[in-house]
């Protein structure tokens, strides 16, 4: 008997608050394996994580009926909600309110992978790609390291 098969893939791109460098190297581990656990609890497949600290990029492959903004919205919320509460950093850990989405095809997955799996890399370098990045200009500049 044939099945459907459906597979979104989704890039997703958000900002602390002000772009302020919120996201030290202690709390990164932590806050990625929160932002996974948070994923993978409303079906999601985390595929990579990673980013500055300033911002995050997450690639999911998601549920077909889960709307993305009701996952942005999960994943940033209890995100936040976590290093405030566990972590306790310094400064209170907040997001901004804007992200951005990008759907992957499918055969980009591995490519947009090893993007997210350099961040750091690419930002020290300069070597960013746009289409990922400058949704950001639109508020704020590019996001640079």
């Amino acid at each position: 008997m044939r099945k459907d098969k459906v597979e979104p893939y989704v890039h997703l791109v958000w900002a602390t608050w002000d772009r302020a460098s919120l996201i030290i190297p202690d709390m990164e581990r932590a806050l990625y394996r929160s932002i996974s656990e948070i994923a993978q609890s409303l079906g999601c497949r985390v595929l990579a994580i990673n980013g500055m600290p300033d911002h995050v990029h997450v690639l999911l492959r998601i549920p077909a009926t889960l709307p993305v903004s009701k996952l942005v919205q999960q994943l940033k919320g209890f995100s936040s909600d976590f290093v405030n509460d566990k972590l306790q950093p310094k400064y209170k850990f907040k997001r901004m309110g804007y992200y951005g989405a990008f759907t992957v095809s499918r055969w980009d997955v591995s490519k947009i992978m090893g993007y997210i799996n350099s961040q750091k890399e690419h930002h020290h370098a300069d070597r960013l790609m746009p289409e990922l990045e400058d949704f950001f200009d639109y508020y704020d500049g590019p996001l640079r390291g």
